[in-house]
């Protein structure tokens, strides 16, 4: 069965021989790993993922980069690790990554928005930071939303039934349990524990994140099913998207595989190349 990881700044603690040690582990008992990984190229999380994949030479190893906060990241690994007890192949869970995290709906209620560079803030939201009581309402996925925190201001929710999970106590939680969680037709309040990097994502220790997501794994497994599906004819996964996120062929670059050989007996018939990584995704 596919191993999922989503890995944090808890796992830069760890010195680089044991992390590898742990994902040669997973690969070991599980086959392939996805691993998901903050989007910008100069994360050290994301850079300690390359230089795990480069040091083990592992192209079972899949990195999915994503523009998620830390909770919408640590939701949608439980997800993919739900759909890991189905049918579905590690290739197509990894493309998966990318598709699901397109119906999490996630933010946070924040005390200050003085540091927050994750959505646009105008000079007014910033002056009204700086004083006391203030709780403003973000929106990070997957429009950008500010606002004060008002039962009347409610950001646009999602459209077909979701959980609410809640992390945090940084603030008072009301405003998101109470107005943001009837207006969202919510079915179901979960409290979870607040990701590692959620602090520095938001940039305020003084917040309660939380996400809109789908718990059903029967809806999650029929979203995936209903997508095309085609074949890396590199390392032969059954891929969904438009890149094999384990070897990384991309679908235009895949070309029928050297088969004609023996109709073209005269001609020498050049291997296929091994697709390239770029340099940061080493």
């Amino acid at each position: 069965m596919l191993s999922v990881i989503t890995v944090t700044s808890d796992d830069l603690a760890l010195p680089l021989e044991e992390h590898v040690t742990r994902v040669a582990t997973a690969l070991e008992a599980h086959g392939h790993v996805v691993a998901l990984a903050p989007a910008e190229p100069d994360d050290p999380v994301r850079r300690r993922l390359h230089t795990v994949r480069s040091a083990l030479e592992a192209d079972r190893l899949a990195i999915v980069p994503l523009s998620l906060p830390p909770l919408a990241r640590a939701l949608l690994g439980e997800q993919l690790r739900q759909l890991a007890g189905t049918d579905l192949g590690p290739g197509v869970l990894a493309g998966a990554a990318r598709l699901l995290s397109y119906y999490l709906h996630s933010g946070a209620l924040l005390g200050s928005v003085a540091k927050l560079d994750r959505v646009p803030v105008g000079v007014g939201s910033h002056v009204k930071s700086l004083v006391p009581g203030r709780h403003f309402a973000v929106l990070a996925h997957p429009e950008p939303y500010l606002g004060e925190a008002e039962p009347t201001a409610i950001p646009p929710g999602p459209g077909y039934q979701t959980q609410l999970a809640v992390a945090g106590k940084g603030v008072d939680p009301g405003w998101i349990t109470g107005p943001l969680a009837d207006a969202w037709h919510s079915q179901h309040l979960r409290e979870v524990p607040l990701p590692p990097d959620s602090a520095r994502w938001w940039g305020t220790a003084k917040l309660v994140e939380f996400t809109a997501y789908i718990a059903d794994v029967g809806m999650l497994y029929q979203l995936v099913t209903s997508v095309r599906r085609d074949t890396c004819t590199w390392c032969g996964l059954e891929v969904i998207g438009d890149q094999c996120l384990f070897c990384a062929t991309r679908l235009a670059e895949r070309q029928t595989p050297a088969k004609h050989a023996a109709d073209h007996r005269g001609r020498s018939v050049e291997t296929p190349r091994r697709p390239q990584l770029e340099p940061h995704k080493r």
